[in-house]
């Protein structure tokens, strides 16, 4: 042990002085160098050896006393340093973290502000995209059905196009045929030409014949006077002596035939007077040349005043809400059909008269005339596309006329009568063919759906009375009862008293007469 403190304890516990006070240990060889002086006898040395080692024990004692005390108080002091230390850590980082939850905050606050703003901008687009969204749809429904209406229109034009095709066909032939006709009656009419000059060469040499007898008649009373020169034969007037007979020209020969054919009243008196029977002709009889009576002719037909026939309905403009529901429509199925009215038009076209729809053909019978068609042409269709053109320019002259539509499915003949007279008349349109009942009748607008799709190109302007619609063909008598005014012929199905619905313009009167209609 020689080099080591005696206290070696209390120099692992952290003793720093030197000196003894402090905590400062002896070794042996600061012990052995101790003063000689020390050197007592041997009770001496033995209390100077017992108090050596006593005071070493003591010093000892202190020592791990004071570095119990300061081992002790060095840890405690160490921690509350660093517990100190933490401390300011712990408040740097709590303060660096508050004010990072302050900004936080702020931004929090600012990013709700933002967010409620943009939750209010996002609200304010999803109404403005719904609103889109509504009038697109709108749009496209609108978009649908214009299309569907152009298709079904340009489906009926081509339906009807191919059937002014076929038309054209048909009246092609007929005007090759007509032609036919026109190149035969030429050819008759040539050989008639030359029959007539056969008979003009005829009747040259039978004026010959008839001169050279009245010569030889002269000749004869000149001598008949000779042989008696006081008296004359009784019934016979002298002639001069006749010309050289000259060749005649066609006026010469039509001169001739009209002085050798008897005057008409001269011939009447002549026969009068052979038989003493004969009555004066009657004073509306009109004498043909050659004496024969003609047949006398109607009298010019006259307007005249159609009174007593029920209101009258004036559809003013091409409104798509001037139009006019009948109800009930056909409640059977119809194998003829005729339609009779008294109509005025304003316009410069006709319009639709009567449009009748199902839900299979919206275009089942249809009497009209569209803008776009020749001027006074009406279209009478029977179950589209198949239609008749029906010629009806008299009626744009603004006055009141009557007309009367009548088909059948006979042998598909059809009448078109205008002001009593037969105007128009075919045949095979729609031979055999039935028109359903149950659809929808309107007057006045053209149907392209069963109740709607009116069109102001084909809008009827002007007057309708004494509307009527039976379920047969008319007969031409009942058609001219009709014309001046007569009662209704029996069996009508349908008249203006069914009309159940009359649009918001079209106007109502009751005229005593039509000429007093406004």
């Amino acid at each position: 042990m020689e080099g080591k403190p005696l206290n070696w304890r209390a120099r692992r516990s952290g003793g720093r002085g030197r000196h003894w006070g402090r905590g400062h240990l002896l070794y042996p060889a600061e012990i052995a160098g101790a003063p000689s002086s020390l050197s007592m006898g041997w009770p001496g040395r033995m209390t100077l050896s017992l108090l050596l080692v006593l005071v070493p024990m003591y010093l000892h004692g202190a020592s791990l006393q004071k570095a119990g005390s300061a081992g002790q108080r060095k840890p405690f002091f160490e921690r509350l340093r660093r517990l100190e230390e933490q401390f300011r850590s712990f408040q740097e980082v709590t303060l660096t973290q508050l004010k990072g939850i302050a900004n936080n905050y702020n931004m929090s606050y600012d990013i709700d502000a933002q967010l409620q703003s943009l939750a209010e901008e996002s609200q304010a687009v999803a109404l403005t995209v719904n609103r889109s969204q509504a009038a697109i749809q709108g749009d496209l429904a609108h978009l649908k059905a214009w299309v569907r209406k152009t298709q079904h229109r340009s489906r009926k034009m081509g339906m009807r196009l191919q059937a002014l095709d076929l038309a054209l066909t048909e009246k092609t032939r007929q005007w090759v045929q007509a032609g036919k006709e026109q190149k035969t009656q030429r050819d008759v009419i040539s050989g008639l030409a030359l029959g007539t000059q056969a008979l003009q060469d005829a009747l040259v040499s039978l004026t010959h014949q008839v001169h050279s007898q009245g010569a030889r008649l002269a000749a004869l009373e000149g001598q008949l006077q000779m042989a008696s020169p006081g008296t004359a034969a009784p019934g016979w007037t002298p002639a001069p002596t006749p010309a050289q007979p000259v060749h005649p020209g066609p006026l010469m020969l039509l001169t001739d035939r009209q002085d050798l054919a008897p005057h008409p009243t001269e011939s009447r008196d002549f026969t009068a007077h052979l038989l003493g029977t004969q009555k004066p002709p009657a004073p509306s009889s009109h004498w043909a040349p050659g004496g024969a009576a003609a047949v006398p002719r109607d009298p010019p037909q006259g307007s005249g005043e159609v009174c007593n026939l029920g209101p009258v309905f004036t559809f003013p403009d091409a409104s798509p809400e001037n139009v006019i529901f009948l109800s009930p429509s056909f409640l059977t199925a119809l194998r003829a059909l005729s339609f009779c009215s008294w109509v005025r038009t304003s316009s410069g076209h006709l319009g639709t008269l009567l449009s009748y729809a199902t839900e299979e053909n919206d275009n089942k019978v249809v009497l009209h005339g569209r803008d776009s068609l020749i001027p006074g042409s009406l279209h009478f269709v029977i179950g589209d596309p198949a239609f008749r053109e029906l010629p009806l320019q008299l009626l744009l002259d603004g006055q009141w006329h009557h007309i009367c539509i009548i088909w059948t499915s006979v042998q598909g003949k059809y009448w078109l009568h205008v002001d009593r007279r037969l105007v128009a008349t075919g045949s095979h349109f729609r031979e055999g063919y039935e028109i359903p009942p149950g659809g929808s009748l309107v007057l006045g607008q053209e149907q392209d759906s069963v109740g709607g799709g009116f069109d102001r190109s084909e809008a009827f302007v002007g007057s309708m009375s004494g509307l009527a619609i039976w379920d047969r063909a008319l007969v031409p008598g009942e058609v001219a009862n009709l014309a001046i005014g007569k009662e209704l012929p029996t069996g009508a199905i349908l008249t203006l008293a069914n009309a159940s619905w009359v649009g918001k313009f079209v106007q109502r009167a009751n005229c005593t007469c039509l000429e007093l209609c406004p």
